[in-house]
């Protein structure tokens, strides 16, 4: 973060948001469909920046946002616990998203002729791809989405799959090395014949403090089994990475929605996201919102999120909720990888 961005007045607000909302926040209650929690440690699951919303509409009035599980009128709430409606003087708006949680398994019909959960060669990003559950959890299967092909400097002749680590590597309970295939085993792919590439490097999910990415790359088996081509969507125009700003345009393909568009609505937002290992926050993330209904859900975890006047990569998508997509900015998934986009 620069300097400029360290004193923007709306930055420090957010900044001391989620020191006191955030960061005392306490796992994640469940309760009954009649009964919730409007206790700000309960309920707050993230805390970003945008335009403040009037009836659904946007204004140009900046704020910062509280995201919510869920959203209850301020009267019926003990005044101790109602979200503050300024942070040092900057106004905040309050949004209902419901819980954030990595996507990664779906079961679901099949969506159009050439289904991204069919076995393809060339693999296109877009399509199934997963890793075998190994040990207990032996007996169970999943997918993710295949996000793009990456490359590394100075490297000839290798190509690797781009995803994240939940998606490849078991939330960084598999061994570097490990087989990753193509379509995922969920989707029928067969462990004995449709491995396309091995494990080889995860950023690893850090309890306790921010993490930046939920990212990790597969060295493709042969060069030629891969395509760089996202499915619906075709070649990215360069391998640069296009800055997200508020209401910026989008698209992705993924396993399970396919081609979905849909707007950034936050470019900085803090979040907590829930894993099968546990809860784990993320910094500086990007939100989006679907055009018509969900951007994305469960299986489309390691989708690119491409902008789509520009054709360049936005976000890694990693996680969501039934209204909201998350991405880890491109820029940060590469430089921790060191890798690049092919195209």
């Amino acid at each position: 973060m620069s300097a400029t961005s360290i004193r923007d007045p709306l930055l420090l607000a957010k900044s001391a948001a989620v020191e006191r909302f955030l960061k005392t926040a306490k796992p994640r209650l469940t309760f009954t469909a009649s009964m919730a929690s409007a206790r700000p440690e309960h309920n707050v699951v993230g805390v970003g920046v945008g335009s403040k919303l009037v009836e659904g509409r946007s204004t140009d009035q900046k704020c910062v946002r509280f995201y919510v599980e869920r959203k209850v009128n301020k009267d019926a709430i003990p005044p101790d616990y109602v979200l503050p409606e300024r942070i040092a003087d900057i106004e905040t708006d309050v949004i209902e998203t419901g819980r954030f949680r990595a996507f990664q398994l779906a079961v679901v019909a099949p969506q159009r002729a050439r289904d991204p959960r069919t076995k393809m060669r060339p693999a296109h990003p877009g399509c199934s791809v997963g890793f075998q559950f190994t040990g207990e959890q032996a007996g169970f299967v999943m997918a993710g989405t295949l996000g793009a092909i990456v490359t590394r400097p100075g490297e000839k002749k290798k190509e690797y799959l781009l995803s994240n680590n939940h998606v490849l590597a078991n939330e960084g309970q598999l061994p570097v090395g490990g087989p990753i295939f193509q379509p995922g085993l969920l989707d029928n792919g067969n462990a004995s014949t449709d491995q396309i590439a091995k494990l080889t490097q995860f950023i690893p999910l850090v309890a306790g403090s921010p993490n930046d990415v939920d990212c990790a790359i597969a060295e493709a088996l042969d060069a030629k089994l891969v395509r760089a081509s996202v499915l619906g969507i075709g070649r990215l125009a360069d391998g640069k990475a296009a800055p997200a700003t508020e209401g910026l345009p989008v698209e992705k393909s993924g396993r399970t929605t396919g081609f979905r568009t849909g707007k950034v609505t936050d470019t900085s937002a803090d979040v907590i996201v829930g894993y099968d290992t546990g809860n784990f926050t993320f910094q500086n993330q990007i939100l989006v919102e679907g055009d018509n209904g969900p951007f994305s859900q469960a299986g489309d975890s390691g989708s690119l999120i491409v902008a789509t006047a520009e054709r360049r990569a936005v976000a890694l998508l990693f996680a969501g909720s039934d209204t909201h997509t998350i991405g880890n900015p491109i820029a940060a998934v590469l430089g921790a990888l060191n890798v690049a986009l092919a195209v």
